[in-house]
């Protein structure tokens, strides 16, 4: 079979990715299951027999490919360092850009396939006026993951599939069963796959211990002390452990003063972010004022902007576009911490996302 018809599909041996071989193979590919090994222990070990099992009921060949070197560089080690620095790092976004899609690339250089899928909730569409490459929205709005595969490039997502992105978790399920699979009821996997138990407890066996530090106000005002700054989370309500007339958030974490900074329900509310590190989909870059819709967090819902490069970064050179932006938000929104991505849209269409380093209070 030519190698355009050829496709390495990433098997983490859940429900989802099993069920984009199925239709995969309907589709008239000839599909080989690839398990790519990110973090070696016995849950990985699990996966590893699930997705064999499905391979063979499915008469489709399997390979395992140990990738937990380079995992460990572009995902763990800038996850433990963003929070060493006060960041609140969200590993999943970039780990699919940086990791996981280059990793399953490289395995499919090896085995001759043009193509290479995923079970991720979303859809590949190519630009009819500039010939560009977009991520769109899943048609399942509870389970879109576009959100995640924002920072993919030109050359990533012109090579990829996403067989699931026109079903729901309830179609996926009912496929699986249809096809006897052992994994239709499988549960839903875990955000942070390298994590088990609270991160806290990672981030110490990692070599991170968090200095205890003032609680101060918006005005301040010292009101208390904490144990450290990477147990808690911008936005955070309880377990701060300081009472007021009203609940307190956490409004910022100031790393090079050890100081948690908390205030008020709109003190946590935010009217812009600067973000920057950005990778664009829909244009090579971003020429002037635009407006669109921005998701500040994979489950929160799309809220209107206007998005603006600062005037320094106008003869930004870099050929992915990676140009600050400042975002004014039309309505403020509940805090955000820097570290996390920020997505634009424009209707289902992904235009790009980057990496929020500034938020300002509305």
């Amino acid at each position: 079979m030519e190698s355009s018809r050829r496709v390495a599909l990433g098997m983490s041996g859940g429900v989802d990715s099993s069920v984009a071989a199925v239709l995969l193979q309907r589709a008239g590919y000839e599909v080989v299951g690839v398990t790519c090994v990110f973090h070696n222990d016995e849950a990985t070990e699990r996966d590893i027999e699930s997705a064999q099992a499905v391979c063979q009921t499915l008469g489709i060949d399997h390979a395992v490919a140990d990738c937990s070197q380079q995992f460990d560089a572009r995902v763990v080690q800038p996850f433990v360092k963003a929070y060493a620095a006060g960041l609140t790092p969200s590993p999943c976004v970039g780990c699919n850009a940086t990791c996981k899609v280059p990793a399953l690339l490289e395995v499919a250089d090896q085995l001759g396939c043009e193509k290479v899928a995923t079970g991720h909730y979303a859809r590949v569409a190519q630009l009819t006026d500039t010939g560009r490459y977009v991520i769109k929205s899943g048609l399942d709005q509870h389970k879109d993951q576009s959100y995640m595969l924002a920072l993919l490039s030109q050359d990533q997502i012109s090579r990829l599939l996403l067989p699931l992105g026109a079903m729901t978790k309830a179609d996926t399920r009912l496929v699986a069963h249809d096809c006897g699979l052992a994994v239709a009821d499988a549960a839903e996997s875990q955000d942070v796959c390298f994590i088990s138990g609270d991160y806290r407890d990672f981030l110490k066996s990692r070599g991170i211990h968090d200095e205890p530090g003032n609680i101060v106000t918006m005005a301040g005002e010292t009101v208390g002390r904490h144990s450290g700054l990477f147990g808690y989370t911008v936005g955070q309500r309880k377990g701060i452990g300081v009472a007021g007339p009203e609940p307190y958030y956490v409004v910022e974490k100031r790393a090079a003063t050890q100081e948690l900074v908390i205030g008020t329900a709109q003190d946590a509310r935010i009217g812009s972010v600067y973000v920057d590190g950005l990778t664009w989909q829909a244009f090579p870059r971003l020429e002037g004022t635009r407006e669109c819709m921005v998701k500040l967090r994979y489950r929160s819902r799309g809220v209107a902007c206007i998005i603006t490069p600062r005037r320094s970064d106008f003869d930004c050179k870099n050929p992915v576009g990676e140009c600050g932006v400042d975002v004014m938000l039309r309505t403020p929104q509940p805090t955000t911490a820097p570290g996390q991505y920020a997505v634009f849209y424009e209707g289902s269409t992904v235009l790009g996302g980057g990496t929020i380093k500034e938020v300002k209070q509305a």
